[in-house]
């Protein structure tokens, strides 16, 4: 893992860090710095300690004046370039921090640990250029920055701009990058000059949009013509539609490198002055020239000090990465609120953790939900299983979006018959996986996923191999040990609830467990069939139970007990229906053999004998699909620190059992439920 550079330092200095501001009292700040090696405390430092402050901030100067009068070192503390959701006024502590033993980033009079790292590492490891190239390219189509509270789906401006950069006034990134807001009138008159009769889009910083800070340019004073940006648009496509780019020092002048512009900086930012700008006062000493993959090397990998929350531990620029983007995204798929539908009461708990984080959920039966959403201005979220045509109608009638969720792929240590809670959901805005009669989300996305660059692969290949070494599936049940199984070609038949939806909407001709065994043995004679039932089949719950005289024909051995990953590493291949095991058998190199149509099935990973629909044209490959599966289509909770997470989290907490028990209330329904078994109507 990276570290910054104040690793190395931290090895021989002190580590005592005595500090005079209360900002210090946030929980996430110190920890971040305690696992740093710091050790933050009060009172008169010696000269062998240090002195904490934020930045340049009005409150650095308490600290400024003890360090100089007890001869203890300055270590200057900022937000890192990936902050969070929300910018920090609205409370969101930060996942990282920028910790200078040498000054501040954005203060030019002296060189800091980010300018030192620019200027003097070697910045030509293939390694670290390739994590900087990819991980750039993640920001981009992430829409991600250091504060991501706008709307990547907002239509920006028509293409053909000069985008001039507004920031907030008083601000020290201004001052000490030697500017004013002179420099901002300056940059606006030269913008005009340079670029006579194009049109002008002054983009406003979001602190001032929110009404916390003023800006330098206010819209009523502008000459006439100028086209100002206030909307939570995406700084990449206000950048991928610009034609130029002036700035003072604001942060989006870097990312105006790295999608590709040479911006003209009328101050000196710590991007000025390593020949990726046109700089109008340059900072003379720094005469390395350096690629954009330097660049942000330095500034995103070398330099910050990244912060796992979900994990609490210190992470490299790609997992903080990885926890931002799962944050990011519940904020804004959540953004506008739902009316929910169709959800029992269990459940409730756990879709307001998931859906209700931005605006709670709003709980409606079906006939008053469509109504609700429209007088509220969102979606109706709706349990896919619950969805009927009279919802469907209703919902287009009144012209509201209708979302689906349903269990994920890595759902729980436990059943949800028993109530567990689920660690991942899907909430599919087109259809849902297991209904092959219309398009998923899912299936655009496993159709996409060509598209997906080498590193998404890459991680996806990385989260299938950790958690079929964890050996976890979809429920991950305490199981006896498998007994031995005949020798020859192996192949598991896994039984399935003959009513389950994915078996009503997504088989053809055979679509009993009974057929299935049949039609596996008549092409496979001499196959040793290793039957597997589903344990609410089992349980009586359920229909789908093959007659003994049958089964005992049919089968060469027969699992009621046992766990369903070890199960899948004894046998050479698996013939199903619709069965989730069957994507189970992919992820671990097993041939499948498909009489439905599931969600992994004609995409060219399976043998299809059932109806597939002729739309899968696409022909990705096994990580591809995986990343549709278990990285791009299902959200995910982290139990623990009860934060968004992304899927590695999950693996994590499923394979080391580190997940908090079901509350004595989800225990109560679950025995209320087992009495009502025989009337599932009432709770299912």
């Amino acid at each position: 893992m990276e570290h910054s550079p104040i690793d190395a330092a931290a090895e021989t200095a002190p580590r005592r860090l005595f500090v005079y501001n209360g900002g210090f009292l946030n929980r996430r700040l110190r920890r971040i710095l305690s696992l740093a090696g710091w050790q933050i405390t009060t009172g008169r430092p010696g000269p062998e300690d240090w002195v904490g402050v934020w930045g340049h901030s009005p409150t650095a100067a308490r600290g400024e004046a003890m360090a100089a009068r007890s001869g203890a070192r300055l270590l200057r503390i900022e937000d890192p370039f990936l902050r969070s959701v929300h910018l920090g006024r609205a409370g969101e502590p930060p996942i990282g921090l920028h910790i200078d033993t040498s000054g501040v980033h954005f203060d030019s009079a002296q060189p800091s640990d980010l300018e030192q790292i620019l200027a003097n590492e070697p910045l030509d490891d293939t390694a670290l250029l390739d994590r900087a190239r990819q991980a750039t390219e993640r920001l981009r189509r992430g829409h991600l920055s250091k504060y991501n509270a706008f709307d990547p789906d907002l239509e920006p401006p028509a293409p053909g701009y000069i985008l001039v950069i507004d920031q907030t006034r008083g601000d020290a990134s201004i001052r000490h990058a030697g500017a004013s807001a002179t420099s901002f009138a300056e940059m606006l008159t030269e913008a005009r000059l340079d670029n006579p009769g194009a049109r002008i889009l002054v983009r406003t910083h979001p602190e001032t949009t929110a009404g916390h800070r003023p800006g330098h340019f206010d819209p009523e004073d502008l000459p006439e013509g100028i086209e100002v940006c206030t909307g939570p648009v995406s700084p990449w496509h206000l950048l991928d539609g610009a034609v130029q780019v002036y700035t003072v020092s604001s942060q989006l002048g870097f990312e105006a490198i790295l999608a590709g512009h040479r911006p003209r900086v009328f101050g000196q930012p710590f991007y000025a002055g390593w020949g990726l700008t046109e700089d109008v006062r340059p900072v003379y000493r720094r005469q390395r020239r350096l690629t954009r993959a330097q660049l942000f090397a330095g500034a995103m990998i070398l330099y910050p000090t990244w912060y796992d929350p979900c994990r609490d531990q210190l992470c490299t620029l790609e997992e903080a990465i990885d926890g931002l983007e799962a944050r990011v995204r519940a904020y804004r798929e959540d953004r506008a609120g739902y009316v929910a539908t169709g959800m029992r009461l269990w459940k409730r708990p756990t879709l307001q953790e998931f859906f209700g984080g931005t605006r709670r959920l709003r709980f409606r039966d079906a006939g008053s939900a469509s109504k609700q959403a429209r007088k509220d201005g969102c979606p109706v979220l709706a349990w896919a299983g619950s969805v009927g045509p009279d919802l469907q109608d209703t919902a287009e009638r009144a012209n509201v979006p209708l979302i689906r969720v349903e269990d994920g792929f890595l759902r729980s240590r436990g059943l949800g018959a028993d109530l567990v809670p689920p660690l991942s959901l899907v909430a599919d805005d087109l259809g849902i996986y297991y209904d092959p009669t219309r398009e998923s989300r899912l299936e655009m996305l496993i159709a996409g996923a060509a598209a997906l660059p080498p590193e998404g692969l890459r991680r996806a290949e990385r989260l299938v191999l950790r958690l079929t070494e964890a050996g976890l599936t979809k429920y991950n049940l305490a199981a006896a040990a498998l007994p031995s199984l005949p020798e020859g070609r192996r192949i598991l038949v896994p039984g399935q609830v003959e009513d389950d939806a994915s078996v009503r909407l997504g088989c053809g001709e055979i679509r009993d467990n009974l057929g299935l065994l049949r039609a596996t043995r008549e092409a496979n004679p001499d196959a040793v069939l290793v039957y597997k039932p589903h344990p609410d089949v089992e349980a009586g719950l359920r229909p789908g139970a093959v007659p003994s005289s049958e089964l005992e024909a049919l089968a060469d051995a027969v699992i009621r007990q046992g766990d369903a990953a070890a199960l899948l590493a004894e046998v050479d291949e698996v013939w199903t229906l619709t069965s989730l095991m069957g994507f189970e058998a992919l992820l671990r190199g097993r041939r499948v053999t498909c009489l439905g149509a599931p969600f992994y099935a004609g995409w060219g990973l399976t043998r299809d004998l059932g109806p597939v629909p002729a739309r899968r044209m696409a022909r990705p490959s096994l990580a591809a699909l995986a990343h549709a599966a278990l990285i791009a289509y299902p959200r995910y909770r982290d139990p623990v620190s009860g934060l968004p997470c992304p899927p590695e989290v999950v693996v994590e907490r499923l394979a080391r059992g580190t997940l908090p028990k079901p509350g004595p209330f989800n225990r109560s329904l679950s025995r209320l439920q087992g009495l009502l078994a025989s009337r599932a109507a009432l709770w299912r």
